[in-house]
């Protein structure tokens, strides 16, 4: 299990950064290119925030991938916090370098998270990423922009081997919306995609994986 233990806490400290409205009217030119700094100035918020959350798990187990609902929030700085409502309910809270998991009929789960070598940093860059230090972000991630204003892609790959192993973060947005998280593995297959903010209130009700794919890839406008 010690993929998915790893892999959790990166998707949902970058998940946790959608926490907030984009900015309207922020873009001018919705055509022109963009780099990693156009995007990290535009992920910059203050706590309190939350945002909706569609998260598609993939399994060779299932038939079908698991779709969770809920919602992220961030109600202080160095707080994070992640609410699944459906089909289960389970809190997961970020704080003081403990993950407390809380799931209704268990006993709460406490995990330290500098436990793990190969978490080390990820606080930080969490902080970076909201501060939008792309100086400091740089040190555990490679980044790459692509698209425009009105689509882009932000592709954060760790610099630490062990994280790398577990594969790299595309961030997918447009304008100054964060849509879509995706962790994608290093022997490729389906990603697994986290819809957030507008992209999560348009998957209501949809339960296609390419329905749900399309929605975190808005089309070029």
């Amino acid at each position: 299990m010690k993929h998915a233990t790893t892999a959790f806490p990166l998707a949902l400290l970058l998940a946790l950064a959608s926490t907030w409205p984009g900015l309207a009217g922020a873009e001018q030119r919705q055509d022109e290119g963009v780099d990693a700094g156009w995007i990290l100035e535009r992920l910059v918020r203050p706590a309190p925030s939350r945002t909706p959350f569609v998260e598609l798990r993939h399994s060779r187990l299932l038939k079908t991938p698991l779709r969770l609902s809920g919602e992220y929030r961030r109600p202080a700085a160095g707080t994070l916090v992640r609410e699944v409502h459906s089909p289960y309910r389970e809190t997961t809270t970020l704080e003081g370098g403990e993950a407390v998991i809380e799931r209704e009929g268990r006993a709460p789960r406490r995990v330290q998270l500098d436990r793990a070598p190969e978490l080390a940093g990820l606080g930080g860059s969490f902080e970076a990423l909201l501060a939008g230090d792309g100086r400091a972000l740089e040190r555990e991630f490679e980044l790459r922009a692509e698209g425009s204003q009105a689509r882009w892609t932000l592709h954060l790959v760790p610099k630490d081997p062990a994280l790398r192993e577990l594969g790299r973060i595309a961030l997918q947005g447009r304008g100054s919306e964060l849509r879509c998280i995706e962790a994608i593995a290093p022997g490729g297959g389906e990603p697994q995609r986290t819809l957030l903010a507008g992209a999560a209130v348009d998957a209501h009700d949809v339960d296609d994986a390419r329905a749900l794919a399309a929605l975190c890839h808005p089309p070029r406008r």
